[in-house]
């Protein structure tokens, strides 16, 4: 593959929210996940893990989870008088945070605790910083590894949709269902498929507008 190749993909990839019934087979999931584990990591830490969600009931039972608890932030911002802001959190963010809900897979996407030599031989000793620090350590590299998992989705010719809703919402009801050890983090999760549209791209600032090179 030349950069042209791959330049392609990566303009072409788009974040999709509708998704035919066809299956997503485990051969392409494990190979989606191969891509991920092949992501940077700090000091080869590779703080990542990968829950894959094809049971429709399951999928389905998140999504309600996600509501409801959007729908108990809403009644708490109406009793502070924000009604105006709750009516938009329903409204607007809510189909964002639930699009993955005709999706035939999920991936729910977990950093790991971020452990390395040097933490352990030089920066916990000197407290260098706090753990909380360390615990964006972990989600940093796992966020790489989404990103190749992505983009070698759209190169199969499947679809993705990276969404932080359902974490900003229901991370400890999705970590207690299904079974997430307490010193896991959920990053984000991503819904996964064969595309029933594709969607426009959307509009992006300008090279010029984000590089600073300095000579």
């Amino acid at each position: 593959m030349d950069f042209e190749q791959l330049k392609a993909i990566i303009h072409g990839r788009r974040s999709v929210r509708n998704y035919t019934d066809q299956a997503v087979t485990i051969s392409d999931i494990e190979d989606l996940i191969d891509c991920a584990r092949y992501a940077p990591s700090d000091t080869n830490s590779q703080t990542w893990e990968f829950i894959v969600i094809t049971n429709k009931d399951l999928i389905q039972q998140i999504e309600q989870i996600t509501w409801d608890q959007l729908h108990q932030f809403a009644a708490q911002s109406e009793e502070k008088g924000l009604s105006r802001e709750a009516r938009l959190l329903v409204k607007s963010f809510g189909p964002y945070a639930t699009a993955f809900s005709n999706a035939p897979a999920l991936i729910v996407c977990l950093a790991t605790p971020y452990n390395s030599k040097f933490r352990e031989k030089i920066f916990d000793p000197i407290q260098l910083a706090p753990d909380a620090v360390w615990a964006e350590e972990g989600i940093k590299s796992s966020c790489l590894a989404t990103q190749n998992l992505m983009l070698a989705a759209h190169a199969k010719g499947l679809a993705t949709c990276p969404m932080t809703g359902p974490v900003l919402l229901a991370e400890h009801q999705l970590k207690s269902l299904l079974e997430i050890p307490a010193d896991r983090q959920i990053n984000m999760v991503i819904a996964l498929g064969h595309p029933a549209d594709q969607p426009k791209q959307l509009p992006r600032k300008d090279v010029s507008e984000i590089l600073k090179i300095i000579e």
